[in-house]
């Protein structure tokens, strides 16, 4: 089965770490493709094409300003990854309510083993 075009879905596109590791330099704020690449240590026709796919799956937009070109982060376009992740927090949270509960058990009985000797 062939992968969905990267530039089409979201999940495709953060799935390159490098894409993940612009999106986290963004939420300090805008950065043109200049400082990216210098901060990633990546050429920047590499950096140009990463923010390409993360502009087009709506991760990210851009502005102009003087001659430079800024981009930002766009975190709505994170949503569907935000709804899809948040389907897994009650399990999670309902296993460390089990952890928390088993080693409070575990804390009372050699409480209760301490008194009895």
């Amino acid at each position: 089965m062939a992968r969905a075009a990267t530039t089409s879905d979201v999940f495709n596109a953060i799935a390159e770490p490098q894409r993940r590791e612009i999106l986290v330099l963004l939420r300090s704020g805008e950065r043109s493709v200049t400082e990216l690449a210098r901060e990633l240590e990546m050429t920047q026709p590499g950096a140009s094409k990463h923010l390409r796919v993360l502009r087009e799956v709506g991760l990210v937009r851009d502005r102009r300003e003087g001659k430079q070109r800024l981009y930002g982060l766009d975190a709505a376009g994170l949503r569907p990854v935000h709804e899809w992740t948040g389907g897994f927090e009650q399990f999670w949270n309902e296993s460390f309510d089990r952890l928390d509960a088993y080693v409070q058990d575990l804390k009372q009985t050699r409480q209760q083993a301490r008194e009895a000797e």
